[in-house]
């Protein structure tokens, strides 16, 4: 067994749990729970219905974590998100009273219905992990998550994310329709008590902590990292985009194919494990050029040219010492 193993099998748990819940959408589980242990914030775009809140909500309470839900609309305020200082007339001094951003897993429920100066609220916490109030800074828990969900069919009433703001997403998901044995399924389970009502933790905050450090001690070769340059490099060099992938995605790739290895119980990364998780991490930062948008090209098209555009290494597991 490797050092990764029952760290994985942790992993792994997560996953099987809140599949108990949302049917079918295996690996868009196994992306939200990379995106834990390697703390990193998700969007989460789809159609409504078909499960972007509860896959939030079961996640958070697979972990073992406090979670706190924000509705996003055009009236909410950035105090709203973060907290406010209200004056104690007893002690004669302000206090601090928290926002739901200070919980450990945080859904940000339609975040483009909100004002791009409440939007601003989130980067601080998403990207310091800590708020300002009052000129006064808040350390937020440990671990710490964002998943905000967004309908990208519905454009009356929302305001377009900036590039800064998709940037600081870890990776993208979409959950898609259920098919028609899933569907079935679905209501089979809803039929007489809804799954999410009997769902129990599976591990705890702390767990999540030690998974979180686990997984930054697994190996990744220089080859491998290369890789990741080689694929971040081709999105901007790339003639269907206007601007390509920042550093800030390469840091993604490396930190998420850790965690790729870890759930699959393995100490040291492989290409394959940068490849399955290229296009979350990929797609939504890049933007395109106005006539690869009116060919029809997407983000997810041009991830795909690029992975098979740029050639795989062949990548070397760690050899450890008396070996």
């Amino acid at each position: 067994m490797t050092v990764a193993a029952e760290p994985g099998l942790h992993a792994q748990s997560i996953v099987e749990n809140v599949a108990r819940v949302i049917v079918g959408k295996t690996d868009a589980i196994k992306l939200g729970v990379i995106a834990l242990i390697a703390r990193g914030h998700v969007l989460i775009e789809d159609v409504p219905g078909v499960g972007k809140t509860m896959l939030a909500r079961s996640l958070a309470r697979s972990a073992g974590c406090k979670f706190r839900r924000i509705q996003f609309t055009p009236d909410i305020l950035p105090s709203d998100v973060t907290g406010v200082s209200v004056y104690n007339q007893r002690d004669n001094e302000f206090e601090f009273r928290p926002g739901p951003i200070m919980a450990e897993i945080v859904l940000a429920d339609e975040v483009n219905r909100a004002t791009p100066k409440t939007q601003s609220a989130l980067l601080e916490a998403m990207e310091e992990r800590q708020v300002t109030v009052d000129g006064v800074t808040y350390g937020l828990p440990r671990p710490f998550m964002v998943l905000a969900t967004q309908n990208p069919i519905e454009y009356e009433g929302t305001f377009p994310l900036p590039e800064a703001q998709l940037d600081r997403f870890f990776l993208r998901i979409g959950l898609g329709y259920p098919d028609a044995a899933e569907e079935v399924s679905i209501m089979n389970r809803q039929q007489m008590v809804d799954p999410f009502d009997t769902l129990e933790p599976v591990t705890t905050p702390a767990e999540i902590a030690t998974l979180q450090d686990a997984a930054r001690s697994i190996y990744i070769d220089d080859l491998v990292k290369e890789y990741i340059v080689a694929l971040v490099s081709a999105t901007r060099s790339h003639p269907d985009t206007s601007l390509g992938a920042s550093p800030r995605a390469s840091l993604a790739l490396m930190r998420g194919a850790q965690a790729r290895a870890l759930m699959d119980a393995r100490d040291y990364v492989l290409p394959d494990d940068v490849k399955s998780i290229a296009s979350a991490v990929l797609s939504h930062r890049v933007i395109l050029a106005p006539g690869a948008r009116m060919r029809g090209a997407s983000g997810e098209t041009l991830v795909a040219e690029v992975l098979g555009r740029v050639p795989v290494p062949g990548a070397k597991p760690r050899v450890k010492a008396g070996r």
